[in-house]
């Protein structure tokens, strides 16, 4: 698995990868993300938010299905519609009376009880790198300023995609491996062969005496993440059972998915996995359902989902851990209502799904709905502005707060979000 510095764009990724990130890594490596973040100031009253809903989030997991994944073919499939409408994956009854998933979610189906699907989310973008930015941040585009993404912030206070302004100590910590791999390793986690223990606590000396103690002690944060016994255990997938590995999937997504359940274990606020391949203009069969041309066993990204999701939302529920760890499986835009010429669709950010599950979310609610073949939402239409608003709370950020860039200009954390209501 590989970690990148920003979700703008995997079009050189295979889609038989899919990449890992965390946020800052408390509370046994990173320092204080304050600290280190010297560009970024804090405005106004950050006392308790009213309601309950505030904070009920303590860590977040958030599967990104990059490339945009389509809604008809995951979580809002249409029945009694033309065949270029409905698709080739056909549909499955959960566990909320008279919804259906794609016939391929068959282990999601049957825990529809414990999410939220949002079947109305809507975008005028529909270019990946601009509306990936829309999505994660809640802020349109601009040239002038990149706005950090919903977790770096909530990191930044207990990063994520990309900092914005928030400064180094909120960028990600990238996973440059594969955990599918027999010989997953964390290298950032291994002190270099050149260096010995004199070496080593010479250097910390040496940094301990810089004047500006911020960054001093951002590198001390990261020399006790590099030494901590507890760090490497919670990379060690080879704690786990072979039978607790098979059951999430050997591929890199399902193991990723597996890695991100250790992390907030351990606290960690925020995992990003990201899988992708879901941009599908032609002959979506293959990599949405089959993996492969001539598979007999689906392989693709859609059962892949299936089952590792599937298997981390029960892990977390047994557990304990889902009513404080929220999951999202979200990507920037759904795809067109009828299939095309080659068998595919076409980006479509008019309505698009998301799942969210956990965190004190609601259970077994369908928020919002598109029309009768996909093209539009038909009530409670949901900007990404407004999914930022609603889950910063839950993560227990308030929206209203005011954060100053580097430059001094004054930025709230969402300026044009609504709470969802019917989410808090």
């Amino acid at each position: 698995m590989r970690g990148v510095g920003s979700l703008k764009r995997y079009s050189t990724f295979s889609t038989r990868r899919s990449f890992l990130r965390i946020g800052a890594l408390a509370p046994w490596c990173m320092a204080s993300p304050c600290m280190a973040s010297p560009c970024m100031a804090r405005v106004g009253d950050l006392g308790a938010y009213e309601g309950t809903s505030f904070g009920t989030a303590k860590s977040c997991i958030l599967l990104w299905l990059d490339g945009g994944p389509s809604h008809l073919e995951t979580f809002d499939p249409k029945i009694d519609v033309p065949r270029e409408v409905q698709g080739p994956l056909g549909t499955t009854p959960t566990r909320i009376p008279g919804v259906h998933f794609s016939g391929e979610l068959e282990r999601c189906a049957k825990l529809a009880d414990e999410m939220t699907i949002i079947r109305s989310m809507t975008s005028p973008l529909g270019e990946h790198g601009l509306a990936n930015q829309y999505a994660l941040s809640g802020y349109l585009p601009s040239p002038n300023v990149q706005y950090p993404s919903f977790g770096s912030i909530a990191s930044h206070q207990r990063a994520l995609d990309w900092k914005g302004f928030l400064g180094v100590g909120d960028e990600p910590f990238w996973v440059h491996s594969d955990p599918g791999s027999p010989s997953f390793q964390v290298r950032d986690l291994e002190i270099h062969p050149s260096l010995d223990p004199t070496r080593l606590e010479r250097r910390r000396e040496m940094l301990d005496r810089l004047q500006d103690s911020r960054k001093g002690s951002g590198f001390r944060g990261a020399f006790e993440w590099i030494l901590s016994p507890q760090a490497k255990r919670a990379f060690d997938l080879k704690q786990e059972s072979d039978a607790t590995r098979e059951r999430y999937g050997l591929r890199s997504f399902g193991q990723s998915c597996l890695l991100a359940r250790r992390l907030v274990e351990q606290r960690v606020p925020f995992v990003t996995v990201v899988q992708p391949g879901w941009d599908t203009h032609e002959n979506m069969v293959v990599p949405l359902r089959d993996g492969f041309a001539g598979a007999k066993v689906g392989v693709g990204l859609i059962p892949t989902f299936d089952q590792a999701a599937s298997a981390l939302i029960e892990d977390l529920r047994q557990g304990g851990l889902l009513d404080e760890t929220m999951v999202i499986a979200m990507g920037e835009f759904g795809r067109t209502p009828k299939v095309n010429t080659r068998g595919g669709r076409d980006h479509w950010p008019r309505v698009y799904s998301v799942m969210l599950c956990g965190g004190g979310l609601p259970r077994g609610v369908v928020y919002g709905s598109s029309d009768r073949i996909g093209e539009s939402p038909i009530d409670h239409p949901t900007s990404p502005s407004d999914l930022v608003h609603t889950l910063l709370i839950r993560l227990g950020v308030r929206p209203d707060q005011t954060l100053m860039t580097p430059e001094g200009r004054p930025i709230r954390v969402n300026q044009h979000g609504r709470p969802i209501d019917a989410l808090l």
